[in-house]
């Protein structure tokens, strides 16, 4: 059986298995619910996980990175990019080489290499 179930579904599941776990500890009342001293810290960690970029995005060199940049922002879609007549040779070498990052770059997002 295929397990549908994302990495954002586990970290509810645990903030709210945390929560259940912290207010099980005999808060009554307003103690339960806002007033207990790790509510600010779950808020938190929810939003810095919100604020996180994905786990799997593709690293590319910096120039691929530029080359989509300046596409996009040229209001070219991942076809003409594709396509794109006055690309360097550099660039038609990387996007014959490794299609498949270059499209999930351009479309999920991506991590720069860092320099050497």
């Amino acid at each position: 059986m295929m397990n549908y179930e994302t990495k954002r579904d586990v970290f509810e599941k645990a903030l709210r298995e945390w929560d259940d776990l912290v207010h099980s500890c005999g808060l009554q009342g307003e103690e339960a619910h806002g007033g207990c001293e790790f509510d600010p810290i779950l808020i938190k960690y929810k939003k810095d996980y919100d604020a996180a970029l994905p786990d799997d995005l593709p690293v590319i060199p910096k120039n691929i990175a530029e080359y989509i940049e300046n596409m996009k922002s040229s209001h070219r879609d991942i076809l003409e990019a594709i396509h794109y007549w006055l690309r360097t040779s550099d660039i038609d070498e990387y996007m014959e080489d490794n299609s498949e990052t270059f499209a999930r770059a351009w479309l999920d997002g991506y991590v720069v290499e860092e320099d050497e």
